[in-house]
């Protein structure tokens, strides 16, 4: 197979590495200094809402997405991944963050025309963030048919119990929306159609916040890996 970019991307790659060498590497020092002095660890660094700012401008906004001007390929996509992954940082300035990428085109394909508009359209706008919400502490959740988290119907509502942990970005005050994996049909003889997906607000009733997991000694601040309890969370 060939991996050779394409025109289109190996152009998108220049004005990515340009605007990488301009403003990025030369702020890499003053975004951790500030992340370790400010008292408001878990809030949008002032650095990376500057520079998204920037990188809209410059037409290297929501890489990713079929909804930019690019329409790239995940092939082509890829050598782009690569520098922005050259600073820990970088890609949120992008609007390419995981989980907010795979949580947007999950919207994008499967939401209904509600949930794009309340959730789809800021996610892309870059004005919140999101988690996804599918390991769990006591089963290997990597597998997702182990998943033990209810999801059940309720009349009009669904009613969640269960707990989560490393929810990648669930630590940040930007997170407004958890995609929660659960199951809604443990009875069904596929276990790979036990599981269903369900949009929930970070504020909603019901959901604790226990706390951040340390990875190799560090809270990833201000993402965070978060240990959330859901006890009857209804949407």
């Amino acid at each position: 197979m060939d991996f050779e970019p394409s025109p289109r991307s190996k152009a998108i790659l220049e004005r990515l590495t340009a605007f990488m060498e301009e403003h990025v590497y030369p702020n890499d020092a003053a975004y951790w200094a500030h992340l370790a002095a400010t008292p408001d660890r878990w809030s949008p660094q002032p650095i990376v809402e500057q520079l998204k700012v920037k990188a809209r401008e410059a037409g290297l906004w929501n890489l990713f997405s079929h909804r930019s001007e690019h329409h790239l390929t995940n092939l082509e996509y890829a050598p782009l991944c690569e520098v922005m992954g050259r600073v820990h940082w970088a890609s949120e300035v992008f609007n390419c963050s995981a989980p907010d990428t795979g949580n947007m085109e999950t919207i994008d394909l499967y939401g209904t025309p509600e949930q794009k508009q309340q959730w789809l359209e800021p996610l892309l706008a870059g004005k919140i963030r999101s988690t996804f919400s599918m390991t769990e502490p006591d089963v290997a959740s990597s597998d997702a048919t182990n998943i033990r988290t209810h999801i059940r119907r309720e009349g009009d509502e669904y009613v969640i119990n269960g707990r989560k942990w490393f929810s990648s970005g669930a630590g940040s005050t930007a997170c407004k929306l958890l995609i929660v994996m659960g199951k809604t049909d443990p009875d069904n003889e596929d276990v790979r159609r036990q599981q269903s997906m369900i949009l929930v607000p970070r504020d909603t009733p019901g959901i604790t916040f226990v706390r951040n997991l340390s990875i190799f000694g560090y809270d990833d601040a201000p993402f965070g890996h978060a240990e959330l309890i859901f006890e009857n969370v209804r949407v």
